[in-house]
C-alpha cells in the first residue's frame, strides 16, 4: 500500500485523558480525541512496554516452540518463545534472554524479522520477531510462577496445525508465515553472529 501524502482525513488528535489502571506492566487509559470531522470521542486502550518473540531453528530442520497456559482465555497455546521487554532493555537482548529462560537454548546466529502490532484497536503493544539458529542446548531459567513446556516440531507440522485451526496465537501464525517465506526464498533474512550482537541489540 503506497503512503498517502496527506492522511489528515483519517488521523485522530489526542485532547487529554486519564489513567484508569496502572498495574504491574500494563496501563489502561481513556483519552479524549478529536476526530477528523471535528467531532470528539473517547478511546480506551492499553499501554504496554512491548515484547519479543523468537523463531528458533535447529540444524535438523525442526523449530523450538513452547506450550503454556494463557489465563485470560483459559487455554494452553503453542507459541514461539516470547516475553516482554524489561525497562531500558534492547530488543535483541530480550530475545536472547527469553530464548534461554524458556527453552534453555542459546543461539550462535540471529536475524531480525520485523515488528507487528497484535491488537492495535485497543493496545499500543509492539512485538518484535527475531530468528535464531546455531542453537546450543542448555538449562532453562524460568521465572518464578512460570510453567512452560518445550516442543520440537518441523515447520510443516506447525503449518498443519495452522491449517487445522489449532494455532490461534497471532505472533506464532505470523512467525510461521515469515519462516515459510524465508525457506521458499521470498523473504530475506540478514544473519549475524551472536558475537556481533552487542552492537546491534
Amino acid at each position: 500500500m503506497s503512503p498517502v501524502a496527506d492522511d489528515s482525513h483519517l488521523i485522530e488528535q489526542r485532547l487529554g485523558g486519564t489513567t484508569l489502571l496502572s498495574g504491574g506492566f500494563l496501563e489502561v487509559r481513556r483519552d479524549d480525541v478529536k476526530l477528523p470531522d471535528g467531532s470528539t470521542s473517547t478511546r480506551e486502550y492499553i499501554r504496554h512496554s512491548g515484547a519479543v518473540a523468537v523463531i528458533p531453528l535447529l540444524e535438523d530442520g525442526r523449530c523450538v516452540l513452547v506450550r503454556q497456559y494463557r489465563y485470560p482465555i483459559g487455554k494452553i497455546l503453542l507459541e514461539w518463545p516470547a516475553g516482554k521487554l524489561d525497562p531500558g532493555e534492547q530488543q535483541l537482548a530480550c530475545a536472547m534472554r527469553e530464548l534461554q529462560e524458556e527453552t534453555g537454548y542459546t543461539a550462535l546466529e540471529w536475524a531480525y524479522g520485523g515488528e507487528i502490532h497484535n491488537a492495535p484497536a485497543y493496545s499500543d503493544e509492539s512485538i518484535w520477531l527475531w530468528f535464531a539458529r546455531g542453537l546450543v542446548a542448555g538449562e532453562k531459567h524460568l521465572d518464578e510462577g512460570e510453567f512452560v513446556e518445550t516442543v520440537l516440531m518441523t515447520p510443516q507440522e506447525v503449518d498443519a496445525l495452522s491449517l487445522a485451526g489449532r494455532l490461534p496465537d497471532v505472533k506464532t501464525q505470523i512467525g510461521l508465515n515469515w519462516l515459510l517465506q524465508a525457506q521458499s526464498g521470498t523473504r530475506q533474512l540478514d544473519w549475524f553472529s551472536a558475537q556481533d550482537a552487542a552492537g546491534l541489540s
